[in-house]
């Protein structure tokens, strides 16, 4: 199967060098670049290696729509500038796309970094996706191109676009949630504090699903480099 790996990024030159360096042996169909108007050396890392890259308004959800627009795979593979697939990832999602049941899923987790919570928050996010079927941007969504385009790709919201677009999937049919897992910077949960970021995700999380507006959640909700 064909893959089409699409890595939205802004301002990431400290961790997309690393992501880029374990992917390129993978040998993705493709991989497509969506920089949001990075100001430091992300787009200057991004074309040393063999890869497409694209410029796009600020704002994740758009990025990825406009890199799964472009892309000609047959499934697109979502992948965040901080995180680094397993050497398996292909063969995995292949051997879960064989299932023509099966529309789209996501990795298990492992957060880096020296705070010894991180693995047991990564537990946590594992067994609680899994309870739901519902992943996040940094468990390396994928899905068919076909049935992304069908939907009409991620919602243009500034926040909590990875939990919609994985509750369209699971009213379409199945997810899965592979155990291969990808490895993406514990940064945030360093620098905000462990049980902080815990209450501050599942309250974020709870208010979105009570209908509060993606925007005013993301007012809460800073980006971390």
């Amino acid at each position: 199967m064909k893959i089409s790996v699409i890595v939205p990024a802004l301002n990431e030159e400290k961790t997309i060098a690393a992501s880029l360096r374990a992917l390129m042996p993978l040998a993705p169909h493709e991989i497509i670049i969506v920089d949001g108007g990075s100001r430091d050396r992300t787009l200057d890392i991004c074309k040393s290696f063999d890869v497409k890259i694209l410029t796009a308004e600020r704002g994740r959800a758009r990025q990825m729509n406009l890199g799964a627009r472009q892309a000609t795979g047959e499934a697109v593979l979502f992948l965040h500038a901080d995180t680094r697939l397993p050497e398996t990832a292909l063969s995995d999602i292949g051997t879960a796309l064989a299932d023509p049941r099966c529309l789209g899923g996501r990795f298990d987790v492992e957060l880096e970094g020296s705070h010894p919570m991180l693995k047991i928050v990564g537990a946590l996010i594992n067994y609680r996706s899994r309870a739901t079927r519902i992943g996040t941007g940094d468990q390396a969504i994928f899905v068919r191109r076909a049935v992304f385009g069908r939907i009409g790709g991620y919602p243009d919201i500034p926040f909590m676009e990875d939990v919609a677009l994985c509750r369209a999937l699971k009213r379409l049919g199945v997810v899965a949630c592979l155990r291969s897992r990808v490895v993406t910077s514990g940064r945030r949960w360093e620098s905000d504090g462990v049980w902080r970021t815990i209450v501050r995700m599942w309250t974020l999380k709870f208010l979105y699903l009570a209908g509060v507006s993606p925007a005013r959640l993301k007012q809460f909700y800073a980006d971390t480099r």
